[in-house]
């Protein structure tokens, strides 16, 4: 989808259309969301600090994020993919991957399976999605963001080799900014450059991505879209409207996420190993701290417990905090049958 949350703001307040909007924090507090094409035109990005986009953009218009209506919307878009095809990956309430091979509908090509995605979400939604063809998941996914917004574009067997010869390094799908920092320190500017590195040379640099960057390179990507994708995490965060240090303040604070990880925890039957909190300080300088467990935990009280000692172990901080965040990974997709003795004293 073309800039979902902002599309479906400006969608549902005429207000809002062809004017800079940016779904998040507010203009002072918090993180970008999203960003419409017209916030995007003066360098806002999602992810970014709101007071950052402010001053890119004066006149942006800041929206507060409505995220059962989005929800809604993306099971009415899943709702056209499953017409199509069962086999859907979602990767976000936004975006997914399909494998239209055994199209339901007897389209003769994946092309025409897209345009007539595209054309029914467009109906269904009034909203605006984009769409990538090709034989792999990596190609697909470069497609889709080639020509954004309101596209559709397709990357042929034989065109895909030299396709990604010519790509720049960052647009790599699974290419982040640090990784793509190094790739330029080390020579590697575009998928030409990548190409000519031998696996040997990219597992020294990369590691265990090596074999996906050096199989990218000739257009190659092996990966199966899968129906069932697992859910590695379960999580929440809140920006506070004003910094503090203060433990036991921030204690407090912790209590309405671990409700959300909690419920959503409940909701989902899942439990998890390790519990993560996340502490991003008032000079944006983030850091992270997790704990394994030996038994999957889900219940309150437990998370509690656990992001309490995670925080102890921080103080005393030197610096103010503006978000916190806790999040439940190795999960367990089994029932949670309620809550379970922990390991561990605390």
């Amino acid at each position: 989808m073309d800039a979902f949350y902002a599309s479906v703001e400006q969608r549902d307040d005429p207000a809002l259309r062809g004017r800079p909007v940016a779904v998040g924090g507010s203009r002072e507090r918090g993180v970008v969301a999203a960003a419409s094409y017209e916030a995007r035109a003066f360098g806002v990005r999602s992810a970014m600090p709101s007071v950052t986009a402010r001053r890119l953009c004066p006149d942006l218009v800041f929206v507060r994020p409505r995220f059962d209506t989005y929800r809604a919307i993306s099971d009415e878009i899943r709702a056209v993919f499953a017409a199509h095809t069962p086999v859907i990956e979602p990767v976000s309430l936004d975006e997914a991957y399909l494998d239209v091979t055994g199209n339901l509908q007897g389209l003769p090509t994946a092309t025409a399976v897209a345009r007539a995605i595209r054309a029914e979400i467009r109906a269904r939604t009034g909203l605006v999605a984009s769409a990538g063809v090709s034989y792999n998941k990596f190609l697909a996914k470069v497609a889709s963001d080639f020509r954004k917004p309101d596209a559709l574009f397709v990357i042929t067997p034989a065109m895909g080799p030299g396709f990604v010869e010519a790509l720049p390094i960052g647009r790599f799908h699974g290419v982040g900014p640090v990784t793509e920092a190094k790739m330029r320190r080390l020579g590697i500017l575009t998928g030409r450059d990548l190409r000519a590195r031998s696996l040997d040379d990219l597992v020294a640099a990369f590691g265990s991505a090596a074999p996906y960057y050096h199989g990218v390179a000739r257009g190659i990507d092996e990966r199966p879209v899968r129906a069932h994708r697992i859910r590695k995490s379960v999580g929440a965060e809140t920006t506070f409207a004003d910094d503090t240090a203060d433990p036991a303040l921030l204690a407090a604070r912790l209590a309405p996420i671990l409700d959300k990880v909690a419920a959503a925890c409940r909701a989902k039957g899942l439990g998890g190993r390790t519990v993560t909190l996340k502490v991003k300080f008032s000079d944006f300088a983030q850091v992270t701290r997790a704990r394994s467990l030996p038994d999957p935990v889900a219940d309150r009280a437990g998370l509690e417990a656990v992001s309490l000692a995670l925080l102890r172990d921080l103080c005393p901080l030197r610096r103010s905090v503006r978000l916190l965040g806790v999040s439940v990974s190795a999960l367990d997709h089994g029932p949670a049958e309620g809550p379970r003795q922990l390991g561990l004293a605390i």
